[in-house]
């Protein structure tokens, strides 16, 4: 397990990559390429797979593409985007380094490492090709960023809360034991973690629909549910922020009804 930590006045952020049976998984991050590349060197690498595009979970992968000459999988939807100069706020470069372009093939339904078959789920909500990696053999589950805390309080304005509810149920679905987030690190118990994040999540709509079927705006539902403000909402100019929370959940509703 490769980790690294990135710190910017109050806001404080923590990522990691994984190693296992000769399968590197994610990256990290560009600003952290120096503390990752002995990691890197010290491991028998084969492959690496990306549980999504963004940029704290492949800013290295042109570094490893380049100096490794090691194949790279991601799902499809954001190959061409990664193909191309990082294009993301200032406030992210200055956190995770501006990622080079990278070329990587369409991962499959499965994949093989030396000795194991892994399921390739898709998960988005997070992100649009979000994916979470299960190794068959050892019932490892590695979920890039589904899980990072049980109680969001922020999220990110193109996230949707349905969505990742839905991603939360399809990944209970299978038979896992330990589970790997790439910035809560190993979660002890990894499926009650995960079930309980979903139960928060599930928790929270219920009210957020019920706040919205009384009358009541996002706004007024945001700062009656979430009143504290975080530092990230502020420094990202409301990129992160709890009102999309809100506002997914609302927009999902809207589309059913």
């Amino acid at each position: 397990m490769g980790n690294g930590t990135v710190a910017f006045k109050s806001v404080k952020l923590n990522v990691h990559c994984f190693f296992v049976d000769g399968v590197l998984i994610d990256t990290g991050a560009k600003s952290l390429e120096k503390l990752f590349v002995p990691f890197f060197k010290q491991m028998d690498i084969e492959k690496v797979v990306m549980t999504h595009f963004h940029e704290d979970h492949t800013g290295c992968a042109a570094y490893l593409q380049k100096e490794h000459q090691l194949p790279l999988f991601m799902k499809n939807t954001m190959i061409e985007y990664c193909k191309k100069k990082a294009d993301y706020p200032l406030y992210r470069q200055l956190f995770w380094g501006k990622r080079r372009p990278f070329h990587a093939s369409p991962i499959g339904d499965t994949f093989q490492s030396a000795n194991a078959t892994w399921s390739v789920i898709e998960t988005p909500g997070h992100a649009i090709d979000h994916l979470a990696f299960l190794n068959q053999e050892t019932g490892q589950l590695f979920t890039g960023d589904l899980y990072c805390q049980e109680k969001t309080k922020v999220v990110l304005r193109e996230e949707s809360i349905p969505v990742i509810i839905a991603s939360l149920a399809r990944v209970l679905t299978y038979d896992f034991d330990d589970v790997f987030c790439n910035h809560a690190g190993h979660l002890s118990n990894g499926r009650t973690a995960l079930r309980n994040k979903l139960d928060y999540l599930l928790d929270i709509q219920g009210n957020i629909l019920k706040l919205y079927d009384e009358g009541k705006t996002p706004e007024a539902i945001n700062n009656e549910l979430f009143p504290r403000k975080y530092p990230i909402t502020f420094f990202s100019a409301g990129e992160w922020d709890s009102i999309h929370i809100i506002r997914s959940i609302i927009k999902q509703e809207t589309l059913v009804s």
